[in-house]
């Protein structure tokens, strides 16, 4: 394996390739306009085209690759994933939800133009997701293109995504115990992520047990990442992360760190990620990458 908080060369080059093919398409499906709404696609590419590590849309095409999916396909249900994470990150900062003033390292979409623009432009994208997913170029089966509009629907809906932001911002008042505080970050982070791997099963039509071990490893990955991102709030360097330190503590945020303490929480997330690998041993070797990217969440310094 890769030695501490540090990629394999390999593993590096496949995230960099990854990352040029989901932006190519992003561009594409978000390109320059001279119309007179332009400022809001402006917006729209900042919070999407501004860097980010596009793990999620990583996810989706690596998961796509066991089942020999083409990757036109893969690529663009890559890009409808990143337009709501994206989309999610653009009302996370705004001044009421976390007021962050950065992300990436750069102005938040909220700074950048305006309060009302990010929340049009968050809108914007949102609904781009389910269009790109709505059309036959992702899929020529109408069967498989409602399913990945349904599924990815649960996971940014109320049972979802914006389920998980609401008990975040809930979280400030009140103090969670663990069991709160994981299923908070199972809705919040870890279902999208959970579609992510699922929507490579999906586009392949895959079988029951094959998908289900997506989902549940994308499950524990999810909250790894989660706890790990606790981790990084306390001990990250703002400089690597592209996002001020000590938010969460500011803010009064029950946290898997302020709950379980730093030590307790490293171990956690080591368990998840070792239990995260075991669900793949159906698909043995051919998920090697899937294990490597479990590995670098672990070991990520932003």
């Amino acid at each position: 394996m890769p030695s501490p908080r540090e990629a394999s060369p390999l593993l590096q080059q496949k995230l960099k390739e990854n990352s040029a093919a989901v932006n190519k398409t992003i561009t594409r499906l978000l390109p320059d306009t001279d119309l007179p709404e332009a400022k809001l696609f402006d917006a729209m590419r900042h919070g999407t085209l501004n860097g980010g590590k596009r793990l999620r849309p990583f996810l989706a095409m690596e998961a796509a690759k066991l089942f020999n999916v083409d990757p036109n396909r893969s690529r663009r249900v890559a890009a409808a994933i990143e337009f709501i994470h994206c989309y999610s990150l653009i009302h996370d900062d705004l001044p009421a939800m976390d007021n962050a003033d950065t992300r990436r390292g750069k102005p938040a979409v909220h700074k950048e133009f305006d309060e009302a623009t990010a929340i049009l432009a968050g809108d914007a994208l949102h609904a781009l997701a389910f269009e790109v997913l709505s059309e036959r170029d992702t899929h020529e089966d109408p069967r498989v293109r409602v399913e990945l509009i349904r599924e990815l629907a649960k996971s940014a809906g109320a049972n979802g995504l914006c389920g998980g932001q609401m008990l975040d911002l809930e979280g400030e008042h009140a103090e969670f115990d663990l069991g709160t505080i994981s299923r908070m970050q199972r809705l919040k982070t870890g279902k999208l992520i959970a579609f992510a791997c699922e929507s490579g099963a999906i586009l392949g039509k895959s079988d029951e047990p094959h998908r289900k071990a997506l989902t549940n490893f994308a499950f524990d990955l999810g909250l790894a990442f989660q706890v790990t991102d606790d981790i990084l709030d306390v001990e990250g360097d703002p400089a690597e992360t592209g996002k001020d330190q000590g938010k969460d503590a500011a803010a009064g945020k029950s946290t898997f760190v302020s709950t379980m303490g730093k030590e307790q929480a490293k171990s956690r997330a080591e368990m998840l990620v070792q239990q995260a690998s075991r669900h793949l041993n159906i698909f043995g070797s051919r998920a090697d990458t899937l294990r490597e990217i479990a590995e670098y969440v672990l070991q990520r310094r932003a």
